[in-house]
């Protein structure tokens, strides 16, 4: 006589391990992640995604950012994507590195870290010089954190308090900040 509850467990027991697996990769919310059904299609190939965004190399960064920011495991697709690539794109994988190590450094620094060394194993030139570009830049991480959740806007004028301590309050008819 088997206790019928036994195989349930194990089976409950798998997909708590996989899924802990599964989120432990990850270094953005939910919200800002790949799709596994894009992450599958640039890992199967890479050169896929060169093709679809053929002419926006913005669109290339934030992209090839976001996938690696979600799995920092695609690397050996990027790689791949970087040999298929021609020069004037491979700045911008390397720009889209820097971005998706930006965004892993507080929550995952030890992906970070694994994207760092892959840059720095990259022989290629090109790439290295977006690595650098981009991290001197470095409002490329903050831009493809606010990307798709529209931008911040500035606070115009509604505080209630003000000072160090929010404890003085705020002037209602001082004149309201023009942007530049």
């Amino acid at each position: 006589m088997k206790p019928r509850w036994l195989p349930i467990a194990f089976a409950g027991s798998a997909l708590i391990l996989i899924s802990v697996d599964a989120c432990h990769a990850q270094c953005v919310e939910f919200s800002d992640r790949a799709s596994q059904l894009e992450l599958d299609t640039f890992v199967k190939s890479p050169s896929s995604l060169l093709e679809r965004l053929r002419n926006d190399k913005e669109k290339l960064r934030f992209r090839l950012s976001t996938y690696i920011a979600t799995d920092p495991s695609v690397l050996p697709s990027v790689q791949t994507l970087i040999s298929a690539s021609a020069s004037a794109d491979r700045t911008g994988i390397g720009a889209a590195l820097r971005i998706a190590e930006g965004r892993c450094t507080s929550t995952k620094p030890d992906a970070a870290r694994k994207i760092r060394d892959f840059a720095q194993r990259i022989g290629d030139l090109n790439v290295q010089a977006g690595y650098s570009a981009a991290g001197e830049d470095n409002s490329g991480a903050q831009q493809a954190q606010s990307q798709g959740k529209g931008l911040a806007q500035p606070r115009r004028g509604g505080a209630l308090l003000e000072g160090e301590w929010k404890t003085k309050l705020a002037d209602p008819f001082k004149p309201v900040p023009l942007p530049n």
